[in-house]
């Protein structure tokens, strides 16, 4: 049987700020993200099974995208917990915003390979996770693949 690939895609909005950063990008703002979740597999060849003919249901994808990505990033802020960024972060939170300290500058580059390790851990043992890409603007993106890591 051949090995295919699908890809679902997921939309969230998240805002961030780049401790350090000689730019724009050291102050808050938000981007509207676009992740594609590509991965890898053979399709089911038991008739008999409910699944029969899919890699993966793209609603058990979708379920696992959206619990450990989309569900966390949507409509968050996210700092570097080893910045001073996080004295904002604390009075955000004090205000009752929904903030996320990760322990990585959230770059797009950082948070496709944070993303990449969440998603592999809750897939299939016969799944395997091909690539990711995180849009940023309509121009800018970052790409992670299985192949080169």
């Amino acid at each position: 049987m051949s090995t295919i690939r699908i890809t679902k895609k997921f939309n969230f909005e998240t805002g961030h700020a780049l401790y350090g950063y000689d730019g724009k990008c050291k102050n808050v703002h938000g981007h509207s993200y676009k992740l594609s979740v590509t991965v890898s597999g053979k399709p089911i060849t038991d008739s008999s099974h409910v699944k029969f003919g899919m890699v993966i249901d793209f609603g058990d994808l979708k379920k696992i995208v959206n619990e450990e990505i989309v569900d966390i990033f949507d409509h968050a802020t996210v700092f570097n917990k080893n910045t001073p960024h996080v004295e904002l972060a604390k009075e955000l939170m004090d205000r009752d915003h929904h903030v996320l300290l990760v322990d990585y500058q959230p770059t797009s580059e950082m948070m496709v390979i944070d993303f990449a390790e969440k998603i592999k851990k809750r897939l299939p043992k016969n799944i395997k996770l091909h690539s990711l890409k995180l849009q940023e603007t309509e121009s800018s993106f970052a790409e992670w693949y299985a192949s080169e890591n």
